[in-house]
């Protein structure tokens, strides 16, 4: 089938042909006419198979066929609202409905957060046939009465799996009571989940339901590798691979902003131009990054799943999940930002431990067996075994089998908002000093000094077993908080905090891990020294604290043991 053959005008036809696009995706194929005949329609597909345009081409084709409406304002009319839950994304659809709709006499525009509001006002008011929005900025608008939806004859929830998942279900409900009734709605997702129908039931009319490939699949030609890693040796991998292989563009997904900013500079200080990309930034740096990733500049670039969502990047070679995602639907995501429309694409998963877990659910739901490469020198030290994950917050078991006892997941929990503190010390260090000796430390049994800026080394399972009667060694540090070593097997000692004034990263951008705790710290902390750490205590596992038995085992890596009970699957040594 030809793009001809879909009866649309030819002046679309005419923006399509100029892009390179003869034939239409299956996707394209069967949505086009159905909304063309005026069906509401639940459509999924893959990312990266031609969403957008599947249903970007028919409203571009029916606007054009009828009369402009009016608005309240004396402006045009909006006949067409399409709602994304990202800004990227946002820009993404607003640029292809510039692009096919060149030749034809529509407007469009499209407005989110993060920029000025006053501009998007002056367009709303003055009218366009198609808008392009997400949620918050679009209930803005409206609740402060500048934007009339009364004229709406198409809308389009794009992506609608990522707004259930980012909580924007009660928005989108708020702008359905603000539409016509009598419309056509289209309803696209690249996977169903159950919530997904559910959506569907209530906003769509006896719809059609089309969908092109089996549920919660990847793309065929997208090559997908495992390489089992080590905990404190990814950023080393990810270096490695992208020098040893000489990528030049790659996606790099992380769980948090604060991973981002942290891959993304070492990454740089390798010499891998690289940038991170998510929520804390401005909206005017996640257009210089995206541009600058897209022109070739920036080589490597950092993403948390939302702040990339919406990335179109023609012929993307690589994507690497530095961090295993814990939603088997965000992996369909993430490496469907390669492999797009037909193109060959590489995905790398690299597989801690602590996430061997999430990569085995996310085989069982895509229903394959990912290949596993082991790179030598990269693999888990002998006697290494999988610990829970903080995401903020929240903490979460991703390891293999059966999780570990609550006490160890309180513990774990512990030290991550132990963690969170120390950076909001860390920043205030360079800053001044009011108590403590900058540069010193001063431990509880011995050991030596550092002045590099220390994180906790204790596992949650140490954490745990050191038991509610026993106190850390005390220590005191200066500004730069050094941490002498303690007498026993155990990696960390004494912490010291300064206590000078909040300060930035060198980057000029706020800590993205700041949080309510963080700022109850700044107000509520003791000045001066202070250590939590050090003292005797044997380095190990989880065992006398509800752990699993066995070793770390799981990647089958020499030493490690046998990943112990309720696995249900061999190691990805395979």
């Amino acid at each position: 089938m030809k793009f001809e053959e879909l009866n649309l005008a030819p002046a679309i036809i005419k923006a399509v042909l100029e892009q390179g696009y003869e034939t239409p995706t299956p996707i394209q194929a069967q949505a086009i006419p159905a909304v063309l005949d005026g069906h509401d329609l639940l459509g999924g597909a893959q990312t990266g198979t031609g969403k957008t345009a599947a249903f970007v081409l028919p409203m571009l084709h029916k606007l054009s066929q009828s009369e402009a409406a009016r608005n309240k304002f004396g402006g045009i009319g909006i006949r067409a609202l399409v709602l994304t839950p990202t800004r990227e994304l946002a820009a993404q659809v607003e640029e292809s409905v510039q692009t096919y709709g060149k030749y034809v006499e529509l407007t469009s525009t499209v407005i989110f957060g993060g920029v000025g509001m006053n501009p998007q006002i002056s367009r709303v008011k003055k009218g366009v046939d198609i808008l392009v929005a997400t949620p918050g900025r679009l209930l803005d608008l409206l609740q402060q009465g500048v934007l009339d939806l009364s004229q709406v004859q198409i809308l389009v929830l794009d992506e609608a799996d990522r707004m259930l998942d980012m909580g924007f279900i009660h928005d989108v409900k708020k702008v359905l009571a603000v539409v016509p009734k009598d419309k056509q709605s289209l309803l696209f997702s690249a996977t169903f989940s159950e919530e997904i129908r559910e959506l569907a039931a209530t906003l769509l009319k006896s719809p059609l339901t089309i969908q092109v490939t089996p549920r919660n699949t990847t793309v065929q030609r997208i090559t997908q590798l495992i390489h089992p890693v080590g905990r404190g040796k990814k950023k080393a991998l990810l270096a490695h691979i992208v020098q040893e292989r000489n990528w030049s563009q790659v996606l790099v997904f992380t769980r948090t902003k604060f991973g981002a900013n942290n891959v993304a500079e070492f990454l740089t200080k390798s010499g891998i131009n690289a940038m991170a990309l998510h929520g804390n930034k401005s909206q005017a740096a996640r257009t210089q990054a995206l541009a600058g990733f897209k022109s070739g500049d920036i080589r490597a670039l950092v993403a948390t799943d939302i702040a990339a969502r919406g990335i179109d990047i023609d012929d993307l070679p690589h994507v690497v999940n530095y961090d295993i995602p814990n939603v088997c639907e965000d992996y369909v995501h993430r490496i469907g930002r390669t492999g797009r429309a037909g193109a060959d694409g590489a995905a790398v998963n690299l597989v801690c431990l602590d996430e061997e877990g999430f990569m085995q659910a996310i085989e069982r739901f895509t229903k394959q067996d990912i290949e596993v490469q082991i790179v030598e020198g990269f693999m888990p030290e002998p006697g290494e075994q999988a610990e829970p994950i903080a995401m903020g917050r929240q903490t979460i078991w991703g390891g293999a089998g059966k999780p570990p006892s609550r006490d160890v997941m309180q513990a774990a929990a512990r030290t991550a908002r132990t963690e969170m503190l120390q950076r909001v010390r860390e920043n205030k260090g360079p800053q001044g000093e009011r108590g403590g000796r900058a540069g010193a430390g001063r431990g509880g049994n011995g050991g030596g000094q550092r002045s590099a800026a220390p994180r906790s080394h204790a596992s949650a399972g140490e954490q745990a077993a050191r038991g509610p009667g026993q106190r850390p060694a005390q220590g005191r540090a200066g500004n730069a908080g050094g941490y002498p070593g303690g007498n026993g097997g155990g990696n960390s000692g004494a912490y010291g905090g300064g206590n000078s004034a909040p300060s930035r990263s060198p980057s000029s951008q706020p800590d993205p891990m700041r949080t309510s705790v963080d700022m109850m710290a700044e107000r509520g902390a003791r000045r001066g020294g202070g250590g939590f750490g050090g003292g005797n205590r044997t380095g190990g596992s989880y065992a006398g604290s509800g752990g699993r038995s066995g070793g770390a085992g799981g990647f089958g890596g020499g030493g490690n043991g046998s990943r112990g009970p309720g696995s249900s699957r061999g190691s990805f040594n395979r």
